[in-house]
């Protein structure tokens, strides 16, 4: 579905100009031994792709999404999270545990956190740019 995306990855897609979110881009990117993961923005073609063809309202879910190509699979909210802690080896990976906490309850807990991420943590005028070194991390122009 997504082209320059090999099925053994994984990507992560993100709200571009949240501070938490490219913080959190960051620690993936830093903790990512296996080279799992590729990104994209939400804002991004690819981001608006994925949303489209999986018909995401982005007022109900705009923050992360964890898309495999390896079986057209998208997780989302507290789901997304979980499954890519459960790839960034230990401590990082002992999160999936939570997956036993109902998923309503973990959401809850997810979008109160996501409600308010530019109140807590501010907002970029713009989506991050990466070096250019982890530019070949990085799916999509940002629209």
């Amino acid at each position: 579905m997504i082209n320059g995306l090999p099925n053994n990855k994984k990507l992560i897609l993100f709200d571009g100009v949240c501070n938490l979110c490219n913080a959190s881009v960051q620690y993936v990117i830093e903790r990512d031994k296996k080279d799992k993961f590729m990104f994209a923005a939400l804002q991004s073609d690819v981001g608006y792709k994925i949303l489209e063809h999986f018909k995401i309202d982005t007022s109900k879910t705009d923050s992360i999404l964890l898309y495999s190509p390896k079986n057209n699979d998208l997780k989302i909210k507290s789901s997304a999270a979980l499954h890519t802690a459960k790839h960034l080896g230990f401590p990082q990976n002992l999160m999936i545990a939570f997956l036993i906490v109902p998923t309503f309850i973990r959401n809850w807990v997810y979008d109160f956190v996501a409600k308010n991420r530019y109140k807590w943590y501010g907002k970029k005028e713009s989506c991050w740019i990466p070096t250019p070194k982890l530019k070949a991390k990085f799916l999509g122009e940002i629209n």
